[in-house]
């Protein structure tokens, strides 16, 4: 995920965020598209710093959801960590991808905890986790088909939650769009392990979410239900400005948000009590 993009969407809410930096807008502005290019470990500290010069406090709504955004990369974190070391993962692209996508996690975490705590606040600790989800996923590290159904439906699961929350930041009635980038690494991960699934016969997949097909079965559906809308912002996509526009094509368009309370209910199963 992008963070480095909260301070966009915060000016949606606050178009005089960058005077209340700096009075040289186009310079701060500057600064955090450069963002890439600053050294990982300084950049939480400088926003951080940015963040109470701006609002004298700690802002206590992006506090809650850069927190429940690390309770989720925590999970997947250590999902990825599990089954690096657990299960039989093809050697080659399929290995250094899961590799990969363990490291991102880990980047993520990181990133986050680092923010958290220099806005002031507490990161929330790593928990213990039932990956099987109350024996839901029995062989999740044993059946390398099981992992990746699973690491698919984190994934999706990841980015509409990430959705979901970036609209409590503008804090706008606007209908979101896909063009938020706070979820852009957890997209290519959903993106990349369906097409691993379908490269390997272990699932017709494609790229994306056609509907509220999971390609997993029920025990996933959760994570994609209200995927199937064909209408966005009032307006219904199919045949739109009678165009023919089929129905699969229109619900491929756009990922759906999830509320924080969809999230919560989905991921609570792989939690230990």
């Amino acid at each position: 995920m992008n963070l480095l993009n909260i301070l966009d969407e915060i000016e949606k809410v606050d178009s005089d965020v960058y005077e209340r930096l700096s009075p040289r807008r186009r310079a701060m502005k500057s600064f955090f598209n450069m963002g890439s290019k600053i050294a990982l470990a300084s950049v939480p500290l400088a926003m951080g710093s940015m963040f109470k010069k701006a609002y004298g406090q700690s802002p206590s709504k992006i506090l809650e959801v850069l927190n429940f955004a690390l309770t989720l990369e925590h999970l997947e974190y250590k999902f990825y960590e599990q089954g690096c070391a657990k299960v039989n993962i093809p050697a080659g692209c399929d290995k250094d991808s899961i590799n990969t996508i363990r490291m991102d996690e880990l980047h993520h975490v990181a990133f986050l905890e680092g923010v958290i705590t220099s806005l002031g606040g507490t990161p929330v600790k790593q928990g213990k986790y039932d990956f099987t989800a109350k024996g839901t996923f029995p062989d999740v590290f044993s059946n390398y088909v099981t992992f990746l159904a699973v690491a698919q439906a984190f994934e999706d699961t990841g980015v509409r939650a990430y959705k979901g929350q970036a609209g409590n930041l503008i804090e706008s009635n606007e209908v979101l769009t896909a063009a938020l980038q706070i979820h852009s690494v957890e997209a290519r991960h959903a993106a990349h392990i369906r097409g691993m699934r379908k490269k390997l016969n272990y699932a017709d997949v494609k790229p994306w979410i056609t509907g509220k097909e999971s390609g997993i079965g029920a025990p996933a559906q959760p994570s994609y239900n209200g995927e199937e809308i064909d209408t966005q912002a009032g307006i219904m996509i199919t045949n739109i400005n009678g165009q023919d526009v089929p129905y699969e094509a229109a619900t491929e368009s756009f990922d759906e948000p999830l509320t924080k309370e969809q999230v919560v209910a989905i991921v609570t199963p792989f939690f230990a009590v």
